[in-house]
């Protein structure tokens, strides 16, 4: 059997979204669309087909006894692209590789943007076009599909933060392997595991709906309560779908999970071995003291966590620290020591 081309792949597209996707089905079309730029390009050219033979619509068998010939006429040259279907963007820094893609809804004609954000190399932050603040932690990656209707952010590895903006008119929905997490305002966190996707929520109130279907109600997350959704293919063809039920977490708990994204660390003369210790803990470079003397040297200042460099150039200006890099470690030691 020969394999479809992606033109023939998109014109399925097209009549299954035509017809209303799942979550899970939407999940596999922005899967599909993120995976191969060439997917937006046949994508595009598809839904320019579909317009031209909805334009028979126009006619009826009362109107005449054949359709105008105007109706299946090919679109002058200058209305060949009614809009942009791919456009690559190059970022300047080192944060993520992005794909945009513009196309149209079938059935509803309304705009969408979906927007590939590549897989982290570490933390990143973005902030997207609606005022909603994105935060990938090292090795997620996204994809950002929004319309006029709603928001839509279809998280395809690793863990993310999302701080919403707020709209009552256009809901806010992140979905992990088929599992929806709807919000209007709020912030809250989402990691996808092997075996399950965990939501937990630091603002405000989100639902949550599985990728099967569930008799339950859709449960309802508050402030300071997390869920663990396990994947479908985690349970077993036949196990039937457990009882989501949230649970209550602590601000300690919390602030363990949500350790990855940086933060402002302070210090008031703290030893250096416990400044060296806490960025340790943030970073994978990794500081390390190949000088005894140095771990009782005081420190006062203020970092974010994830700016080690920055700091150990501070040392290098006003303490007089000799810094070795290799790799992933950066050793410290009292100029002229050796």
């Amino acid at each position: 059997m020969s394999i479809p081309t992606p033109d023939e792949q998109a014109a399925e597209w097209l009549v299954r979204r035509d017809r209303g996707l799942t979550p899970a089905e939407q999940d596999d079309f922005f899967q599909w669309l993120a995976a191969d730029p060439h997917h937006g390009d046949a994508l595009a050219r598809q839904q320019a087909t579909w317009r031209e033979l909805d334009l028979l619509s126009d006619w009826r068998p009362e109107h005449a006894p054949e359709p105008n010939p105007a109706l299946l006429a090919p679109p002058r040259r200058a209305a060949r692209r009614p809009f942009r279907w791919l456009v690559p963007v190059a970022l300047a820094s080192a944060a993520a590789v992005v794909t945009v893609f513009f196309f149209r809804d079938a059935r509803s004609h309304s705009p969408m943007v979906a927007e590939r954000i590549a897989v982290a190399v570490g933390y990143e932050q973005r902030l997207l076009n609606d005022g909603s603040l994105l935060e990938l932690n090292r090795g997620a990656s996204v994809v950002v599909a929004y319309t006029a209707a709603e928001r839509r952010v279809l998280l395809l590895t690793g863990e993310a933060r999302f701080t919403v903006a707020k709209n009552p008119t256009r809901p806010f929905i992140v979905s992990a392997a088929g599992v929806e997490t709807r919000a209007i305002g709020t912030a809250f966190n989402v990691r996808l595991a092997a075996g399950s996707v965990e939501v937990l929520v630091t603002e405000g109130r989100v639902q949550v709906a599985p990728a099967a279907p569930s008799p339950a109600p859709l449960p309802m997350l508050c402030v300071g309560e997390k869920l663990t959704v396990p994947l479908e293919n985690n349970r077993g063809r036949n196990s039937a779908p457990a009882a989501l039920v949230p649970v209550a977490v602590g601000v300690e708990e919390i602030a363990r999970a949500l350790a990855w994204q940086p933060r402002l660390l302070q210090f008031s003369s703290a030893p250096l071995a416990e400044v060296v210790a806490e960025f340790n803990r943030h970073n994978t470079l990794q500081l390390a003291l190949a000088d005894p003397a140095l771990a009782a040297f005081p420190v006062t200042t203020s970092f974010r966590s994830d700016n080690a460099e920055g700091f150990v150039r501070l040392l290098e200006l006003t303490a007089g620290v000799q810094a070795e890099r290799r790799g992933d470690t950066i050793s410290l030691r009292l100029a002229n020591s050796r």
